[in-house]
């Protein structure tokens, strides 16, 4: 038999997560400006006192809502999350592809590589920090597990758009090889961004410099290493 702390860990994986599905979606008016009102004070509530406090008795508070009114829509405050988690993923996924779209995966120099991976990481930090209560999504769905899909389904399509762009840059580099730098990149990217929601005190144009000067450099080194 395995140790005691195995055995726990083993009980705890088999236990079924929080429900982090919406009942329902409105499509009539009220509902929609309900259910909108409803994920929008959530999003400035969790900002307030982070996840941990997040209840959905604090957002009816705020909202000026009922209970019943809540749970119409989302069954607990991990739906709540989920939710928000989904957005703020779409968001980011919205300014990589744009970033993308405006063809600036592609340079002439490493000095305007650096300046392109430096643009990319200032929208995807502006989009973090203009989202009611972005830090603390990132935060939550480092911590609670159910979340990570949220982030593994953002990360896939992300990754898709990435290495379709870079497999025309390095097409001598095996698809092996290129997606785990891909995936090595995005992990980077978003550990920066997490780690200048956790300290405040970060000068960030400083990380996210240093963060694509790390990055530029790494890909220039791809091709040597097929």
């Amino acid at each position: 038999m395995g140790s005691a702390k195995t055995q726990r860990r083993t009980a705890a994986a088999k236990r079924p997560g929080p429900d982090l599905r919406a009942k329902s979606r409105p499509s009539r008016r009220n509902g929609v400006t309900t259910y909108e009102t409803i994920l929008a004070t959530a999003g400035e509530v969790l900002a307030e006192v982070g996840f941990e406090r997040l209840t959905t008795n604090l957002v009816c508070e705020r909202a000026g809502l009922t209970p019943p009114a809540l749970y119409r829509y989302f069954p607990n405050k991990y739906a709540l999350l989920s939710e928000l988690a989904r957005r703020l993923m779409a968001a980011q996924d919205e300014a990589v592809f744009a970033w993308l779209d405006a063809g600036l995966d592609e340079a002439s120099s490493v000095e305007e590589a650096v300046r392109n991976n430096l643009e990319l990481r200032k929208r995807l930090r502006a989009v973090t920090r203009d989202f009611p209560g972005g830090a603390w999504i990132l935060r939550a769905i480092r911590a609670i597990p159910a979340l990570q899909e949220v982030r593994a389904a953002s990360r896939e399509a992300v990754l898709a758009r990435l290495i379709e762009s870079r497999r025309v840059r390095f097409p001598e580099v095996s698809e092996r090889r290129l997606r785990t730098a891909m995936r090595l990149s995005e992990l980077m990217t978003y550990a920066a961004i997490e780690m200048m929601a956790d300290d405040p005190d970060l000068e960030e144009d400083l990380v996210a410099e240093e963060l694509a000067w790390m990055a530029t450099h790494y890909f220039q080194g791809l091709a040597a290493r097929r």
